[in-house]
């Protein structure tokens, strides 16, 4: 009996000591476990300088379209080095971002850091100016050869005979030999010769304003000059002035504020308007997708292939319109470019 109260105990004791362990142990309940944190994505912005005046309405837009599309910008300027671009590129290649996008100060120097990237495993957009022998996943721009057919097709209009001459912008821009490429194709079937093509080293303004100096000091005066920009068309209106040689046609593109207001005036004939604002968008949101894992192939709006020496890039071209007096107020100042304000100032 004796042993009977012992094992009677014995399993009293054991159960209790269980259900003591069980309170004991910690309770392994479903906890929800909190959302892993979104990775930010973040875009370098490569430029070669923030000299003319688009360049720092273009940065704005592309900025405040990546926030929107829930991207940061890591923007770089290299202060028209080439040099200082390419450690400028690898600084950004090494901080890991997302994408790349690319404004070359010099068409076919950035190859070796561009292979860079792409090892990396990081996509990159050549903006606004293409570069060439390169490895290039997307080329995003104004259309310039375009912009030079609508400078030679609006001069034209004013005067269809005469030698005229092209100062354009840097070499190293591809840029420029798409637009004289452009005016040369209008130009072929009229009666118009080009006397001289100068291209503008390094968009160097000083350059510019020389060679118009040159030209009309050895006897030569243009009945038109085809500028690679306004900034280059202000320098040649410059010359002439201080020449005292009026009745010259002379085009630009860009319509920065200046222009429009010399436009106006009728000092300069005409300039052209680069949809800017489209342009920069454009790139912002496409540097998303491709930061996302998109290729370009997959983005509804590119349009063609350029041969950059590399090999067939995808492009997505925006046109240019001319800006004339007349139409000014339409193109310009409708689609907000410029103020009403802004650009007649000193013309009333």
């Amino acid at each position: 009996m004796q042993r009977f109260f012992k094992l009677v105990s014995f399993f009293i004791f054991s159960i209790s000591a269980a259900a003591l362990l069980c309170a004991c142990k910690p309770k392994t309940e479903n906890k929800p476990v909190p959302p892993q944190q979104k990775h930010e994505l973040t875009i370098g912005f490569s430029i070669d300088s923030f000299v003319i005046e688009r360049w720092r309405r273009d940065c704005d837009v592309f900025m405040a379209t990546a926030k929107e599309n829930g991207a940061s910008v890591i923007v770089q300027d290299a202060g028209n080095d080439v040099n200082e671009q390419i450690k400028q590129i690898q600084y950004l290649i090494d901080s890991k971002v997302d994408v790349l996008v690319i404004v070359p100060k010099s068409a076919d120097s950035l190859a070796e850091v561009v292979q860079n990237a792409v090892d990396a495993g990081i996509p990159v957009i050549s903006y606004d100016r293409l570069m060439v022998n390169t490895p290039v996943d997307l080329y995003i721009t104004i259309n310039s050869r375009k912009s030079g057919e609508l400078m030679a097709q609006g001069l034209l209009e004013h005067k269809n005979y005469g030698k005229w001459c092209c100062i354009l912008g840097a070499p190293e821009d591809y840029n420029m030999h798409m637009m004289s490429e452009g005016i040369h194709n209008v130009l072929s079937k009229s009666s118009v010769s080009i006397y001289s093509e100068f291209f503008t080293e390094e968009w160097n303004y000083d350059l510019s304003y020389r060679k118009m100096n040159e030209l009309l000091e050895s006897g030569f005066v243009p009945d038109g000059v085809l500028c690679g920009n306004d900034a280059v068309a202000e320098t040649v209106l410059r010359s002439l002035s201080e020449h005292r040689i009026g009745n010259v046609l002379v085009s630009g593109q860009d319509a920065d504020i200046a222009a429009c207001q010399r436009v106006i005036a009728g000092v300069q004939t005409l300039t052209v308007y680069k949809p800017i604002t489209q342009l920069a968008q454009k790139a912002a949101e496409c540097a998303v997708e491709l930061a996302k894992g998109k290729k370009p192939a997959d983005l509804p709006a590119i349009n063609e292939e350029i041969d950059n020496g590399f090999g067939q890039i995808p492009v997505l071209w925006l046109d240019p319109q001319l800006v004339t007096a007349q139409n000014i107020d339409d193109v310009i100042i409708k689609t907000g470019f410029h103020t009403e304000e802004e650009i007649y100032r000193y013309a009333r």
